[in-house]
């Protein structure tokens, strides 16, 4: 497999993506809303793309995982956030379903890399 910087791969883009249209959203939101579910859905956001960047800078196949599964927690993190923040009315319906919707396709792409870090060898 060619060398491809952690920037350019597809898995770390959508993760980028994700987390800055949910600080785009969140940005204009009044300060109790944003000191409350804003915050903790931007930290759980960021910190998505933050695991897969640090993964990226690991070689051992066992230590990328890790962090790809520390990445995974911080998606369904996102999601418990992004689910509060819509039944709170603070997010219209299809935002909420085109963010899920990204999310969702954020996690397969976070299970098929787990899956091919399983058959690396060392």
């Amino acid at each position: 497999m060619a060398y491809e910087p952690l920037e350019e791969r597809r898995l770390y883009v959508r993760a980028e993506l994700v987390a800055d249209g949910i600080w785009e959203l969140i940005a204009g939101w009044p300060e109790f809303t944003r000191d409350t579910v804003g915050k903790q859905l931007v930290r759980a956001a960021d910190s998505i793309g933050a695991n897969i960047a640090e993964g990226g800078g690991r070689f051992h196949p066992g230590e990328v995982r890790q962090f790809l599964y520390y990445a995974r927690g911080s998606l369904c993190e996102t999601k418990f956030f992004l689910r509060r923040a819509a039944k709170r009315m603070l997010i219209n319906e299809s935002r909420f379903l085109a963010l899920d919707s990204e999310l969702e396709q954020l996690a397969k792409e976070i299970n098929a890399t787990i899956n091919y870090q399983k058959t690396r060898s060392t």
